[in-house]
């Protein structure tokens, strides 16, 4: 322990006589160990972290997949059933969040969740006060009862205790509040909820009749040693016998799916996360190889004093605990700069993150995440103090012999090779991603987004009834109308980009006079309540035909417009103008009056979907969600006041989300301007600390080929041979580098593929730029000592020791 004191404090002293290396040290291992532990805080809470719940390693979801919905789910017929299976310790369903309203004083728009009983027991969780629901109050007239959120307890309640028991009119119905959920609560697929009510369950379908039927979403907690596999086999028996009811040609269309209930929250988020993790230990990598040159420099002017300290009796391991000691201590002071930096760098994440990233939100620098930190920095510290640590002094310096150190010049060199393969696999992967950004951002959407404005409006309860949602939309779209600016007002029950659409298979449209579709489901068909002047509000060029009219609004009339791929799909290149269809294998016959082009309805990265709209007619209007749509020549901040204005006026009480159309297409790029801006920021450090590496090495070997230069110079060498000779050296672990890092590049790229869009992994121009980038920054590092050699005299080179 005294000895180590000792190292201790010779370390502070010998740092303290050279300020300058003590300073780019430590900033040099700040970048690294801050980028790094400020990305650890998020992916951590993605990939490693446990998840909130007791054992949360046996719970899974389950489930069936079919093409009209990306996770999994369940018919509530089929669930009855399914819940029995062999190898669930518990299993609990529920429907999703909706729209609720507590409409006691001071009404506000809530989230509700509706859950099964054991819905609870299955996460383990208790709740804070009062008790969970009762098997009874999941059935019909089971009575009306609900869990409050920590939070709206909090806000609502003041966190009183006597909220318990109370009754609050939730949707118009006096509910009563039979338990408080704790402050950690947070639903499976990570929504947001205010409240849980009891999901009921009618006696048809837990008499699995097939009778009737709707969507549930199912989670089961494991028995102990049973593992997903076994799960999944005890259930295929289930599913086979649910196969049955289905109409055997979308057989090959529907699977079962069991998986663990991490794998379900994360799903897109995985990739990236593993993506942005691996770059900041690369750059934690290329900060070591910065600080391992760095050292390795300074022990060529320690020669001499470490081999006075072994004439004068220090063993070799004595020597390698000093130099270690160093190197460490260098590496805790880096990771205290380090941790404030990742703070900062967090703070910056949050800011600019966009919604989706599960648990992006928690992120903090916590005792996990500090420890990480510290782990790291150790780990660093031995890593780049290896290097000095094993080249102990020759006992040629004892006799008062030079040496040339050539194996460590080429050492060092290799050091610099490998900081610059790495750099060029970030550099590439980041302009991978802002070529995929740069391709999002002018991807044609079909339909004109600047002066448009949307407006999105949930009815309350208060309007349960068919007439009071029509009288409700009739007028408020005459009061639109009458704004000044306005040119065309549409209303519509979804919007695009991305927004919730209305969906069928393929084989469920019928064409008058055609055979059935009988080739499986034929994929997904989406389609839209619009009312008339929708494809003038957005622009959306009518290709054949016509489009809606006021006319088409009247009762008895049955008017549809396909787009243009889904035209093609029915009728090829025949004329689809007065072919009357009939979607959903009942109800009216409708007739094609045009046919529109394509548009960008399913998101930026996804082809258009085939679709159909359905003119929102008198009898159609009777929805309780709503968006609005106005194209407008007035500035959007004024139209979108007037509108909130016009809202009010028809119901003070309305809450109403109002946004551009160009904020709106442009939040589906948003997790992509996230990936490339951070994997564009590590790629940026990484490129700043490979020059600093290789302005060191030239500097380093310009400083100790002084003499040479000097008889080069003596003998009629010009500086810009003495120029190109300094640089050149420089620039051969660059060269060798490069080419290893496009063959490196070029092995990963394939891992990211899924995170691009219209750019292939292997696109040739974003190699190109990112090697001819960092070409001509590692040229700048390399020509700035090489001139200053070029400019050395002669005279004072020849005395140079």
């Amino acid at each position: 322990m005294d000895s180590l004191v000792q190292d201790i404090r010779y370390s502070f002293r010998a740092l303290a006589r050279n300020p300058g290396l003590f300073l780019i040290a430590v900033l040099t291992l700040a970048v690294g160990i801050g980028a790094t532990t400020s990305v650890f805080s998020v992916v951590d809470r993605i990939l490693f972290r446990s998840l909130p719940y007791p054992d949360a390693d046996r719970l899974v979801s389950f489930g069936m997949l079919a093409p009209i919905e990306p996770n999994e789910f369940m018919l509530s017929y089929d669930y009855v059933d399914w819940k029995t299976a062999p190898g669930f310790e518990s299993v609990a369903a529920w429907t999703g969040v909706s729209d609720c309203d507590l409409s006691e004083q001071n009404p506000v728009r809530m989230s509700c969740a509706a859950v099964e009983s054991t819905f609870l027991p299955t996460f383990g969780i208790r709740p804070l006060f009062g008790r969970n629901f009762t098997p009874e109050e999941n059935r019909p007239n089971g009575g009306k009862v609900a869990l409050l959120t920590y939070g709206l307890w909090q806000s609502r309640f003041g966190g009183d205790p006597g909220a318990l028991g109370r009754t609050i009119s939730l949707d118009g119905q006096a509910t009563r509040i039979v338990g408080v959920l704790p402050a950690t609560f947070e639903l499976p697929n990570l929504a947001t909820a205010n409240v849980l009510v009891p999901m009921t369950f009618t006696d048809a379908e837990l008499s699995s009749t097939h009778s009737t039927a709707r969507v549930v979403r199912a989670f089961a907690r494991l028995k102990p040693g049973v593992s997903v596999t076994q799960a999944e086999a005890a259930l295929r028996p289930h599913f086979e016998q649910s196969l049955k009811w289905v109409s055997p040609q979308f057989h090959k269309e529907v699977k079962l799916m069991l998986q663990p209930l991490r794998e379900r929250q994360i799903h897109d988020s995985k990739l990236a996360s593993w993506v942005l993790l691996a770059a900041v230990l690369a750059v934690l990598l290329i900060a070591c190889a910065n600080l391992a040159n760095l050292l390795l420099a300074r022990a060529a002017a320690r020669q001499r004093e470490l081999a006075v300290r072994t004439a004068l009796g220090a063993g070799k391991l004595r020597l390698i605990r000093q130099t270690l000691t160093e190197s460490v201590l260098l590496a805790l002071l880096g990771c205290a700069a380090g941790c404030v930096l990742a703070w900062a760098l967090l703070r910056g994440f949050l800011a600019i993150a966009p919604e989706g990233i599960p648990r992006l939100q928690q992120a903090s620098l916590d005792g996990r995440v500090l420890l990480f930190a510290l782990l790291i920095s150790v780990f660093s510290g031995v890593l780049f103090g290896l290097a000095p640590a094993l080249h102990l002094p020759s006992p040629e310096l004892l006799a008062g012999r030079a040496v040339t150190g050539g194996r460590r010049t080429w050492f060092r060199q290799m050091l610099i090779a490998a900081q610059v393969a790495v750099s060029l696999v970030l550099l590439a992967g980041a302009t991978l991603l802002l070529r995929t950004l740069w391709n999002l951002q002018t991807e044609p959407m079909g339909f004109t987004t600047s002066h448009v404005l949307t407006a999105n409006i949930v009815l309350g309860q208060r309007y349960a009834q068919a007439p009071q949602q029509r009288a409700f939309w009739e007028q408020l779209e005459q009061r639109l109308q009458r704004l000044p600016g306005v040119s065309a007002l549409a209303l519509s029950d979804s919007l695009p980009p991305g927004g919730a659409m209305r969906a069928m298979v393929y084989s469920a449209i019928l064409v008058r006079g055609r055979p059935r579709y009988m080739e499986g489901t034929g994929g997904m068909v989406a389609y839209r309540l619009v009312s008339p002047q929708y494809f003038r509000a957005l622009e959306i060029p009518i290709v054949r035909g016509r489009g809606f009219t006021d006319q088409d609004r009247n009762p008895g009339e049955y008017s549809i417009i396909l787009s243009e791929s889904l035209a093609r799909k029915m009728f090829g290149d025949g004329d689809p103008l007065g072919q009357q269809l009939q979607p959903g294998l009942q109800g009216p016959w409708y007739t094609v009056v045009g046919v529109a082009a394509d548009a960008k309805n399913g998101g930026l990265v996804l082809p258009p979907d085939p679709e159909y709209y359905v003119v929102r007619g008198h009898e159609t209007a009777a929805l309780r969600r709503s968006s609005i749509i106005v194209r407008t020549s007035m500035s959007p901040a004024a139209t979108a006041q007037w509108i909130r204005g016009e809202i009010a006026g028809l119901d003070a009480t309305l809450p109403v989300s109002i946004e551009t159309m160009d904020q709106r297409v442009g939040k589906l790029s948003q997790r992509n301007r996230f990936d490339a801006a951070l994997l564009s920021l590590f790629a940026a450090f990484g490129l700043v600390l490979a020059a600093i590496g290789i302005y060191g090495v030239v500097s380093y070997v310009a400083t100790q080929r002084t003499q040479e230069i000097g008889v080069r110079m003596a003998l009629g060498a010009t500086p810009e041979r003495i120029l190109r000779l300094v640089a050149s050296q420089g620039m051969r672990p660059v060269i060798v580098g490069a080419i290893a890092g496009i063959a490196a590049a070029l092995a990963l790229a394939h891992l990211i593929r899924s995170l691009l869009f219209q750019v292939g992994p292997r696109d040739p121009l974003a190699y190109a730029g990112a090697a001819l980038l960092l070409g001509l920054v590692s040229l700048l590092a390399a020509i700035v000592p090489a001139r200053r050699a070029a400019r050395v005299d002669p005279m004072i080179a020849l005395r140079y020791e």
